[in-house]
């Protein structure tokens, strides 16, 4: 993850137009967005050390810093945090558990009983790299994570190379790009991570997508929103979902999917946990 700093800086300053920020566009430029140049004016910084920044030479830089950089390139809370993260690489790695990424050890018992109580609700544990570790019946269900080969239970994996994925979600393209930015997320926090390395490294290889939207440095965080599935069994499913963070766990991530009393996905939720039941099971779809 050498040079994420300058690519992210870089990436920021192309998004945005002089004009946006009260400058004359004079002459012809060669990149789009603002020059290191304006950046450094507008944030209050000599232009050398707006540079030795860019390009990982500079000193340990300060909050105000980095606060008027963020100002000046129109970050978002997210992206604001995500700078702080990357322009501190000895301070911002976290430091690798002592046990193995395995779902047996990372996901307590305690935790597995919750995920079972969510009898209406598909849900899932996620953990490092969007590796999904454990699910309730519902999550399994809608997802099939049980079917999958353990080394495949991964959402970023499962989103760019998984056969019927663009079928699977009709929202594919925003879909890919969330993957990809909350990836990018834990990137930043983990710059040493191997097997974070490893599996960008594949991706790339093997998605032309996945190495556009990684080449995009876009970083968010999925705390909330809405995911609609085309699911082969019960078909359209509108489902809103909850992220949760888990106490004492800062690698894991909860998942609850909350489909909407009443509404016509939560009638087909109920139907696909009759047929996962192998209750009044419907047919399975040509």
């Amino acid at each position: 993850m050498d040079g994420e700093l300058g690519d992210f800086l870089r990436s920021r300053r192309a998004r945005i137009r002089p004009e946006d920020v009260g400058l004359n566009s004079y002459g012809r430029r060669r990149v789009p967005g603002l020059r290191r140049e304006e950046v450094a004016q507008l944030a209050g910084v000599s232009v050398d050390y707006y540079i030795r920044l860019e390009q990982g030479r500079g000193p340990s830089v300060s909050d105000a810093v980095l606060d008027a950089i963020a100002r000046v390139l129109r970050l978002d809370e997210t992206e604001h945090a995500y700078l702080r993260t990357v322009a501190r690489p000895k301070a911002r790695a976290v430091p690798a558990r002592k046990t193995q990424d395995t779902s047996a050890r990372l996901v307590r018992p305690g935790l597995r009983l919750l995920l079972d109580m969510f009898d209406r609700a598909p849900a899932f544990v996620l953990g490092r790299r969007m590796d999904v570790l454990a699910w309730n019946a519902l999550g399994d269900a809608l997802a099939g994570f049980s079917r999958m080969p353990a080394g495949e239970r991964n959402m970023p994996r499962q989103a760019f190379l998984a056969p019927g994925a663009r079928e699977l979600y009709p929202d594919w393209p925003a879909v890919a790009a969330e993957t990809v930015a909350y990836l990018r997320l834990d990137a930043g926090l983990h710059p040493d991570d191997k097997e974070l390395a490893a599996l960008v490294g594949e991706l790339s290889l093997k998605s032309e997508d996945f190495r556009r939207l990684w080449a995009d440095h876009q970083v968010k965080a999925k705390t909330y929103g809405v995911k609609r599935m085309a699911h082969p069994v019960v078909g359209a499913l509108t489902l809103p979902y909850e992220t949760l963070a888990v106490p004492g766990e800062p690698d894991l991530s909860l998942v609850v999917y909350t489909p909407e009393p009443g509404s016509e996905t939560a009638e087909r939720i109920a139907l696909l946990a009759s047929w996962a039941a192998g209750e009044n099971a419907p047919e399975l779809r040509a």
